[in-house]
């Protein structure tokens, strides 16, 4: 079973249809019970950091999120999923984020050649041999949808980058803990490679 945790964020469905397509079965709930129950545990999301954090403490899932890393069940943040992971966030100065990776959230800079926010298709750069990207081409394109980047303090956790004026983490992994700035529920066969290899995760 794998369980899309429910914090009233956007995006959720799409991502349960992914997964679904997957030959998987698909429980989006916010219960503690079920989540730490589940073989595998995702936190999409679409929207903004602290109204995001607020919900999440609203709902008693702080602990619980938590709780999933340290029994190492395998865990994905997809794009505000992934941001949602690190220390705090430039969008919502003094909120405080989950923690469970080392860094903070950025604003993309603004650019004249570049819009922000980054939405469409760009090209991975694929490194420190992460799994989710088992099988995966170098350069592969996938879908964004971001005004802020992650900015990881361990540099080893950096499993791909874009270069988007700045350096974009854009898929992180430390221990069963992953995530992607990008939308592999969006990102046509290549994203649905990713989350395969997500789901083939012990």
């Amino acid at each position: 079973m794998v369980a899309i945790i429910d914090y009233d964020a956007g995006n959720i469905k799409s991502v349960e249809k992914a997964v679904q397509s997957l030959g998987m079965d698909v429980c989006v709930t916010r219960k503690a019970e079920e989540i730490l129950s589940a073989d595998h545990v995702i936190l999409p999301g679409v929207g903004a950091f602290g109204e995001a954090m607020e919900n999440i403490k609203k709902y008693d899932l702080k602990n619980v999120i938590k709780a999933v890393a340290d029994k190492n069940i395998p865990f994905l943040g997809i794009c505000l999923g992934q941001q949602l992971l690190f220390e705090s966030s430039e969008e919502s100065i003094g909120v405080e984020g989950l923690g469970i990776l080392k860094g903070r959230v950025k604003k993309i800079p603004e650019n004249s050649a570049l819009k922000v926010p980054n939405v469409g298709w760009n090209s991975l750069n694929i490194m420190n041999n992460g799994r989710l990207f088992k099988g995966i081409n170098e350069n592969a394109f996938v879908y964004f949808v971001h005004s802020y980047y992650c900015a990881a303090e361990d540099r080893n956790v950096v499993k791909a980058v874009i270069d988007y004026g700045v350096t974009v983490d854009a898929s992180v992994e430390s221990g069963n803990v992953f995530a992607t700035q990008f939308h592999p529920e969006k990102s046509s066969d290549t994203g649905l490679k990713i989350l395969d290899n997500f789901l083939q995760v012990r």
